[in-house]
């Protein structure tokens, strides 16, 4: 029952024997309530009047700042079965020891003689491009020897060709005496056959010019059968020069025309050599590819394929490796409100995952366990989050940051800005508003505008 009626059905209790009960009726409880209750306002007025750091906050994860520090993956460049491991998870390998030994599973590499017998293959035709070669020079060889041969027939085809013409001149020079000889001997025996006629020669006499009129006639038919030979003799001369230019040019060409033909054969031989060499080389390198080695110094991670006498593919993964050095960074996003208020060299406070602290973001004097760093690079486009990535290092003026600190761990970021009064701090916050933009170089201009 609640007891309010006027009558009391529950007797009044002693109140002297309650502490608490004289404590209330006391006068003066009211005055030490609201005395409490003025200094409570009275330090929360006070609190909203302390200074506040403002600061951007952000998530990330810790990562390095080259990309052949982060970890990676070995893939296999050939086609194999597994044959061999020589590591385990958690090995620590050096650049070109070996991981694991895979065997050749496509048939046109299953002959264990594959490379000698390439090299025999290559060996023949580079043998074949030689004896090429040697046939070549000897067709210079006899190329040479037809020329000297047509050089010297042809000048002794020259020489018979100027003595024709020499034997030409005298025997045109034989004719003209002869026609001479035939014309005064004609006409002495003209006139002697006159004489004899009007007596004043004898017969013999005229007997004796005729004979000698005969003599100067047959000397003439004579000298014109010479000079007629000798003019044949021109005419052979020429066609005998001519012949021999033509027959050594006709040898020449052909003997051209062998050199090449084996030109020709020695090219085609020596692209099937290249092509040979290159099959050689592919084959031994591929043979060196069977054993899988560590491309850096570091610590293998996990294995991607097991077990012994499973296949892989060309280009497939094998085994995760972690660089064994490595410059640790910070990569945390921000978003597109807040990414104007950032810069390169911007100093920022870091708390890693495992490292339990005490944060107040505001007040960076009373933390523990921060860490510091210094923005070196800001990307250009949004993540597939839609935030932007922005890449922090350890800063060198601040203490270093912790010996056990792996890749792949959290941290978060807190980037100092302007410092305020705590009420407006709450008042941005609940009206959406961006925190201030604090730069040294503004302060120091606007310092010295006023000076």
């Amino acid at each position: 029952m609640l007891n309010i009626g006027e009558k009391n059905i529950f007797p009044m209790e002693n109140e002297s024997e309650y502490a608490i009960l004289k404590k209330l009726n006391a006068e003066n409880t009211g005055i030490t309530r609201n005395r409490i209750i003025l200094i409570i306002c009275l330090l929360a007025l006070g609190f909203v009047f302390l200074p506040w750091t403002q600061n951007i906050r952000g998530d990330g994860t810790i990562t390095t700042l080259s990309p052949d520090q982060r970890p990676q993956t070995i893939h296999s460049i050939i086609g194999g079965r597994i044959e061999k491991w020589y590591v385990r998870e958690g090995d620590k390998v050096k650049k070109g020891d070996t991981i694991l030994f895979i065997s050749e599973i496509k048939p046109e590499y299953f002959d264990p003689n594959l490379i000698g017998r390439t090299q025999s293959q290559l060996t023949a035709k580079e043998q074949s491009v030689n004896s090429y070669m040697q046939k070549i020079r000897a067709l210079d060889n006899q190329v040479d020897a037809m020329n000297n041969t047509a050089i010297l027939k042809s000048q002794q085809a020259l020489n018979k060709l100027k003595q024709a013409r020499l034997k030409l001149n005298s025997d045109s020079m034989s004719l003209q005496m002869a026609k001479t000889n035939y014309q005064i001997s004609n006409q002495q025996y003209t006139r002697y056959e006159q004489l004899a006629k009007e007596g004043l020669k004898s017969t013999t006499d005229l007997e004796n010019r005729k004979l000698t009129l005969q003599k100067a006639q047959n000397q003439l038919t004579y000298a014109e059968n010479e000079l007629l030979s000798s003019r044949n003799e021109l005419i052979n001369s020429q066609v005998e020069l001519r012949s021999i230019q033509v027959q050594f040019n006709d040898k020449i060409s052909k003997t051209e025309s062998e050199k090449y033909a084996a030109f020709s054969d020695m090219y085609d031989a020596e692209g099937e050599v290249t092509k040979l060499q290159n099959v050689f080389s592919n084959y031994t390198v591929r043979q060196g590819m069977y054993y899988i080695t560590a491309p850096i110094d570091g610590f293998v991670t996990q294995a991607l394929q097991v077990g012994i006498g499973e296949t892989i593919k060309e280009g497939e993964e094998i085994v995760s490796i972690m660089p064994a050095e490595y410059q640790l960074s910070v990569a945390f996003y921000v978003r597109p409100m807040d990414l104007p208020l950032l810069k390169k060299g911007e100093k920022v406070r870091l708390q890693f995952d495992g490292w339990p602290a005490i944060v107040f973001s505001g007040w960076p004097n009373t933390s523990y366990g921060t860490y510091g760093g210094v923005i070196f690079a800001i990307d250009n486009f949004t993540s597939d989050n839609g935030m932007y990535r922005v890449l922090v290092e350890p800063d060198i003026e601040d203490h270093a940051w912790p010996i056990a600190l792996r890749v792949g761990s959290g941290a978060k970021t807190i980037t100092l800005l302007n410092n305020v009064p705590i009420w407006y701090e709450m008042w941005r916050n609940i009206n959406g508003f961006p925190p201030d933009f604090y730069s040294k170089n503004s302060t120091n201009k606007s310092n010295e505008i006023k000076k």
